[in-house]
């Protein structure tokens, strides 16, 4: 609603903002003070900025990649289960990493399948730690969603453009040079960028599947100096570091994001006569799957015998998880509705930069600098479980805006007039009129975060001693251990919880509208 008088107050909004801008940037501000007293940079530590770069590049390449052949297949085909095939493509996001590295241990792994089966024709196993373990999960959690994106360029291009293809007698390379290619310039630089800073700081990644002088990324080397030699000043120039480079990346995912697309079509289904071959098709879509539900189905067969030999101390933190993504899903809530209402009005841009200023910023930086905040106050591990809390609603906060204010804007712009002219307070129609009109998208909201959190390995690495941890903790203690078995018994938990309290937070934001 572009009027000047509107009914929602925007200063709740507005303080949000300045909460969350507050919390980032003054944890900044700590690591930068004490980035000073560092003595610099060893050869450890550029070794690590060589490998987080590294490893960031190829897997972005190699997702990009291999996701072109998989989305262009499954753009000329038809076939039964290719919505849930497509929404599948989604479930990584919110998998746990931890799930997610247990599952491809057990079929990439040394004692896998895929190295039992290379042993059977006689040639060695896979070696799956170091730096090619760590760009295939990468490429696992980045692969779908490189998918999504290169698809929706695909189904962007308006069917008119085919039809006018086919009769001028465009096929195959012709088809592809002529239209296909101009889609993937423009799509192609955004989705590099996206998943190259996603990559910047994977922290659990590079924790469980990497390590050693070779194969350390910068945020494990901020773990690792906190964690082993309680060096802060050194954490605290890794973080600064760290911050530049996921702002740099950020910044470029954002910039090579917009661009010119084909223009607007009469929206009629989309009919393509450059069939190809499909076999070809059929084999990237059958490879895809299967690289997607193997670890996956690994993890749930190894899991079902490994659920009775859980130690008590795997539900303690399962309890424990729970309560945190709580925590976290209501801290996100609070911060993320009245932004998105203050958003919607249009006139205050500030708070959406507050609210994106999580892209800019990795967990782990801002676990240092709440721990350099802390520590001359009060001990840090007794605040481990709301600070992880916390600091998971704030990186979840700019997904959830994404998803709220869109909601919010139509809201407004549909009902705003009328509210003014009933003289309904701020109050009144944030209750009556915008809550139940964004119920779906807060149901999804909170589902998100609530999974995210209930599976995220990060702040809590810092914090946690030896009498506190989340579920994906200790299932990395119990992986350390050499505890397979238990193991794999926490990750189906730790898989069933996720995915479980994502499926009711948003069915219950949609029950209204599947009654």
């Amino acid at each position: 609603m572009a009027g000047h008088t509107q009914p929602i107050n925007p200063l709740p909004g507005v303080s949000a903002a300045v909460l969350v801008a507050a919390l980032i940037l003054g944890t900044l501000f700590m690591v930068a003070l004490r980035a000073e007293a560092g003595g610099g940079f060893g050869p450890a530590d550029w070794s690590a900025l060589r490998f987080t770069l590294l490893q960031a590049t190829l897997s972005a390449l190699l997702s990009a990649g291999l996701a072109i052949p998989v989305a262009r297949a499954l753009a000329r085909r038809r076939f039964p289960g290719r919505r849930a095939l497509i929404a599948l493509l989604g479930a990584p996001f919110i998998l746990p990493v931890i799930v997610a590295i247990l599952g491809l241990l057990h079929v990439f792994g040394r004692a896998g399948w895929v190295s039992e089966a290379l042993g059977i024709l006689g040639l060695p196993p896979i070696q799956i730690y170091g730096l090619h373990g760590v760009v295939l999960a990468h490429v696992f959690f980045n692969l779908p969603l490189a998918t999504r994106l290169i698809l929706q360029g695909w189904q962007e291009i308006p069917a008119e453009r085919f039809r006018l293809a086919a009769q001028l007698g465009c096929e195959g390379l012709a088809m592809f040079r002529l239209i296909e290619l101009p889609m993937l310039r423009r799509i192609l630089p955004g989705v590099l960028a996206v998943i190259f800073a996603i990559c910047l700081t994977s922290f659990a990644v590079a924790l469980t599947l990497g390590g050693g002088p070779r194969a350390t990324t910068i945020e494990l080397a901020i773990y690792q100096a906190f964690t082993y030699d309680f060096d802060l000043g050194r954490a605290a120039l890794l973080s600064a570091l760290q911050l530049v480079l996921t702002a740099t990346a950020a910044l470029a995912a954002l910039r090579f994001s917009q661009g010119e697309g084909f223009g607007t079509g009469l929206n009629r289904a989309i009919r393509r006569w450059d069939g190809g071959t499909p076999v070809l098709d059929a084999f990237w879509i059958i490879a895809a799957a299967a690289f997607l539900l193997l670890p996956l189905a690994s993890v749930t067969i190894s899991g079902i015998a490994g659920l009775f030999e859980m130690p008590a101390l795997v539900f303690r933190a399962a309890v424990i998880s729970i309560f945190v993504a709580a925590a976290s899903t209501v801290v996100l809530l609070l911060l993320a509705l009245p932004m998105a209402t203050a958003i919607a009005t249009g006139r205050y841009g500030i708070v959406e930069l507050g609210g994106l200023l999580g892209l800019a910023a990795s967990p782990l930086v801002i676990g240092t600098g709440l721990f350099i905040l802390i520590r001359p106050l009060a001990n840090p591990t007794t605040l481990a479980l709301p600070v992880t809390a916390l600091v998971n609603a704030i990186m979840a906060l700019p997904f959830a805006l994404r998803i709220l204010v869109p909601a919010a804007r139509d809201t407004l712009e549909r009902h705003g007039r009328l509210a003014l002219s009933l003289n309904m307070n701020n109050w009144s129609f944030f209750l009556r009129v915008m809550l139940p009109r964004l119920r779906p998208q807060i149901g999804f909201s909170a589902g998100l975060t609530a999974a995210l959190s209930m599976g995220d390995l990060g702040v809590i690495a810092l914090f946690a001693d030896a009498q506190i941890a989340t579920l994906p903790l200790q299932i990395y203690r119990l992986m350390g251990a050499y505890q397979m078995q238990a193991a794999a018994g926490g990750a189906l938990l730790l898989l069933i919880l996720s995915m479980g309290v994502f499926w009711i937070l948003d069915r219950g934001g949609r029950w209204h509208v599947e009654a």
